[in-house]
């Protein structure tokens, strides 16, 4: 076995088999595209952006609770996670390489499996991206509220009103439907990043918050937690196809996954290093809940943190939208019908937001049960059928796919049923 590197190819393992029609049957891998048909005008760097901000999402917020979750090993799932997501971006190209009708999420799953494949992989995908946008409508809310719990002295449910408000700020971001703009929003939300981890060491170095907790080395009772979480901070998945399809040069797709994932992998693991130690047992689902609000550097890290989900909100929604509007737009094709659909959907995040206001469960169970079928378990059988690589003799990369849909099965079943635990224990 090799990995090929025909035009900047990082794609590992054996050579692909090209499915035939219904049938799965393969043919030889010289009759393949090299990538697909349909291109569009986004750079490699734009691009980069794009990836960054999809994968770089509030998660990092939640790592080191994670850590605090399952203990100082537990980031060793992390980095595998980091790596089994990897290689399923690196399928999805792959799936689209060898059908190029294929250009979104839900094209591969019919293409593997019929309409049915694409209604499971359609309602996985909307949902973990539904969530995950009104996860980041939580999360402004929150910080919010932490930074100013009265308005004018007056407290009129500080929560509920910032996310209101917050709501109303990103619907002008959703209007837009070019990815080669979003980009630009994308970049603030990349930058965002840098400055939340440079914030979050100032405060622990400067600002006498120190790095004094040592933590735990492993806590099995909470691994479940940590892995749903650390899951969530991959779930970007549903997106690849728009980055792909959007890109001026696709054959450079695989070298921008590598980019983002190794960027946001280190990031994940220095905020998650530092939380832990700065705040050990205590710290929060939302690591800026910890910081002391009367300094600077706790101030800039917040404010960053909400920068964040503004930037990154119209790019995870985009998916649906393209979706819904594909249906609606045939019977009403008319600008201000796609204005109203757009709405529609910040709309109801915000109703949602505000009626489920429990960000580390959420955020648990869509990285448990949304995520991992999503970005791990749907890539690979996918790939498996369209390919035909299941027809072939067993082989190691036939393996190594068989292990990651086993692995994610589990933490799909532990996790989910641990997430819903917790939420029950909380409404209670």
């Amino acid at each position: 076995m090799k990995a090929e590197a025909d035009g900047g190819d990082l794609s590992i393992g054996i050579p692909l088999l090209a499915g035939n029609g219904d049938c799965g049957a393969a043919e030889p891998t010289h009759q393949r595209r090299s990538h697909h048909s349909i291109s569009g005008s986004t750079s490699f760097f734009k691009t980069c952006f794009n990836g960054l901000n999809a994968l770089s999402g509030v998660g990092i917020l939640s790592v080191p609770y994670a850590v605090c979750s399952g203990g100082w090993l537990s980031l060793m799932l992390l980095f595998l996670i980091a790596g089994c997501t990897f290689y399923t971006s690196l399928l999805i190209q792959r799936c689209m390489d060898l059908d190029t009708n294929i250009r979104s999420y839900p094209d591969i799953g019919e293409r593997a499996f019929g309409t049915k494949g694409r209604v499971v992989v359609s309602v996985a995908m909307n949902v973990e991206l539904y969530l995950v946008a009104t996860g980041f409508l939580i999360l402004e809310g929150d910080n919010l509220h932490n930074l100013y719990p009265d308005i004018g002295g007056v407290v009129i449910g500080g929560k509920q009103c910032f996310i209101l408000i917050i709501g109303l700020i990103v619907l002008p971001t959703v209007w837009l439907d070019n990815m080669s703009i979003l980009s630009y929003i994308s970049a603030t939300g990349v930058v965002s990043s840098f400055i939340l981890v440079c914030s979050i060491f100032w405060a622990a170095v400067f600002d006498g918050i120190g790095f004094r907790e040592k933590g735990i080395l492993l806590n099995y009772r909470g691994l479940p937690t940590a892995i749903s979480l650390y899951a969530f901070c991959y779930c970007a998945h549903p997106v690849f196809p728009t980055l792909y399809t959007s890109m001026r040069d696709q054959k450079k797709f695989s070298k921008v996954m590598l980019v983002c994932f190794v960027v946001c992998t280190m990031t994940y693991a220095s905020v998650a290093i530092m939380g832990y130690l700065m705040f050990g047992a205590k710290v929060d689902s939302q690591v800026t809940l910890n910081l002391p609000i009367n300094r600077i550097s706790s101030k800039v890290a917040i404010y960053t943190t909400l920068v964040n989900p503004l930037a990154k909100y119209a790019l995870m929604v985009t998916p649906i939208l393209n979706g819904l509007e594909r249906r609606l737009l045939l019977r009403w094709p008319n600008r201000w019908v796609s204005m109203l659909i757009r709405t529609v959907l910040v709309v109801s995040t915000i109703v949602v937001a505000l009626s489920v206001p429990f960000f580390a469960y959420l955020m648990s169970l869509v990285g448990a049960f949304l995520s991992v079928t999503a970005s791990i378990i749907v890539p690979c059988l996918c790939y498996m059928k369209i390919s035909g690589i299941y027809l072939q003799r067993f082989g190691v990369e036939l393996l190594f796919l068989f292990g990651i849909v086993f692995i994610g099965a589990v933490v799909l079943v532990v996790g989910t049923y641990t997430a819903l635990l917790e939420i029950f224990h909380h409404l209670i």
